[in-house]
């Protein structure tokens, strides 16, 4: 079974196999079958980063999404006066710059791998092609990555909320945090 449209036919290699199980793990594919999922691997690009080597910059424009399939990059922040503060650190099977799928926005902040990391990007263009292609599909995708979004708004505001109270010199109620396979 050397040809790849069979292999997908009679069930995945492997490899194949484990992309569809990290997919499946994910948030932000919740609920696809195993045929979206593989449909998703198909439009998947993997780039490989060395240990410091930047994966975006803060300011420029995002392209899509980012997957860690080994390896893991420091969300970094620049404050003023030169300084850098480290807001997340993205392990495997974890993603992050989903927003760029949503919006042109620039980048908040830059990514670094901290080690030889390897990504898989899902780039904006090739969500139009699937909206195009398959629009359910894409809906499904978006609404998860929407649903994500709003859960990090609403811990913000409570974060916001605890931030103000203890500058107001108020006892602070805080909610547990919300169990999330999802940083950064």
């Amino acid at each position: 079974m050397d040809n790849p449209v069979w292999a997908y036919v009679f069930g995945p290699p492997k490899e194949r196999k484990a992309m569809i199980e990290l997919l499946k793990s994910l948030p932000a594919f919740e609920g696809l079958s195993t045929n979206e999922l593989i449909q998703v691997d198909r439009m998947l690009h993997e780039r490989r980063y060395t240990a410091g080597e930047m994966v975006f910059e803060e300011g420029m424009p995002g392209a899509g999404m980012y997957i860690v399939k080994e390896g893991e990059v420091a969300i970094r922040k620049k404050l003023d006066e030169g300084r850098t503060i480290q807001l997340a650190l993205i392990q495997e099977r974890h993603f992050f710059g989903e927003m760029a799928l949503l919006d042109e926005m620039p980048r908040s902040a830059s990514g670094y791998a901290t080690r030889d990391t390897v990504l898989l990007s899902f780039c904006e263009p090739d969500l139009e092609k699937l909206t195009e292609r398959n629009p359910r599909l894409a809906n499904k995708i978006l609404t998860n990555i929407s649903r994500l979004v709003c859960k990090r708004l609403v811990r913000a505001n409570e974060n916001l909320e605890v931030l103000q109270s203890q500058l107001d010199g108020r006892p602070a109620v805080v909610s547990p945090p919300e169990e999330s396979r999802v940083e950064g």
